[in-house]
């Protein structure tokens, strides 16, 4: 059983910016992808960026330009650096492993943690 325990979350100005963090307890950590999505009230969740095992990066067109994805094999950790946040922003952040690495689907998705809240107030 793979655990992913996201933080960094918090309530920031709109404009502002905040990182997130995902430590990952799989072995193969370097060999999998990773994804981050979110899910505000009342909507369903959905993709925000996610990164493979080669660090390829995709984002979902809502964030591009402004939010950016990383990876630390050596840490086990895999990031979300979100500049120039708008209220629209807000929702529960969770990240989630692929060892395929097939898609972005959520169906696709391993394992999930159990989400870091982000508030962005105007």
């Amino acid at each position: 059983q793979v655990q992913l325990v996201e933080s960094g979350g918090g309530l920031v100005q709109a404009g502002g910016s905040l990182r997130l963090s995902c430590a990952s307890s799989e072995r193969s950590f370097s060999r999998s992808a990773m994804g981050w999505f979110r899910q505000a009230p009342g909507k369903e969740r959905e993709f925000v960026a996610g990164i493979t095992w080669l660090a390829r990066q995709n984002y979902a067109d809502s964030v591009k330009g402004r939010f950016t994805i990383s990876r630390d094999n050596a840490k086990n950790t895999v990031y979300l650096q979100m500049n120039s946040l708008k209220p629209e922003d807000t929702a529960v952040y969770y990240c989630a492993t692929s060892a395929s690495g097939s898609s972005w689907l959520k169906a696709d998705m391993d394992y999930w943690g159990k989400g870091t809240l982000v508030t962005v107030s105007s």
